[in-house]
């Protein structure tokens, strides 16, 4: 189990070859590794995420319950992507999120007060805050900007491109919800692209 826990360990921190011998070992210091299994939850809505999750391995969806009930899909969060409800970790607020693990899971989790510890105390700190900052935002952007600039079809095929590992691994119901269609609709568009 301690190499296990190495060797992810050490996967993550790849991310950030420039920190120093001082603020990589702060940063080994305070990481949480934990194992969660199919339809587990890393948070769910109304709690404040104390820590902010990078998955190591498995597959988390991201969605949120509307005023009917249904359940949204907003993201799904695959090996080495941050597992976060960025703006409520940051001000420390409940989220509106759930995130559910669609595999069982392995996740290294860094709790917010030690990382404002490392960004207050060791400078090379904040760089990595920042890297992991912009990742996480780029990924709600595109997001964003495909449901103002693309149709459903052109998400669909955006979605396929971009995310060939994942599609395997995903219902078409959940598809269909982050891409903001109904099954059917995903069904339509699927039929329609296998006849071209």
């Amino acid at each position: 189990m301690e190499n296990e826990l190495q060797s992810y360990f050490d996967l993550f921190m790849e991310q950030f070859p420039d920190l120093n011998l001082e603020a990589k070992n702060f940063t080994l210091s305070f990481l949480i590794l934990e194992k969660y299994d199919k339809k587990e939850f890393l948070f769910e809505s109304g709690e404040v995420q104390k820590e902010i999750g990078y998955v190591c391995q498995g597959l988390l969806r991201k969605y949120y319950v509307n005023e009917n009930g249904s359940k949204i899909t907003t993201g799904f969060i695959r090996e080495n992507w941050y597992a976060t409800d960025y703006p409520s970790f940051l001000r420390q607020t409940p989220s509106k999120y759930f995130i559910e693990c669609l595999e069982p899971s392995i996740i290294i989790k860094m709790p917010y007060e030690k990382l404002q510890e490392a960004y207050r105390n060791h400078k090379d700190s904040e760089m990595y805050g920042r890297l992991m900052a912009e990742k996480v935002l780029t990924r709600e952007t595109d997001r964003v900007e495909s449901f103002l600039f693309e149709n459903a079809e052109e998400r669909y095929l955006n979605f396929i491109a971009q995310n060939k590992d994942i599609i395997n691994r995903i219902s078409l119901s959940h598809l269909a919800s982050y891409l903001g269609i109904e099954r059917q609709s995903l069904s339509r568009i699927r039929n329609k692209i296998a006849k071209n």
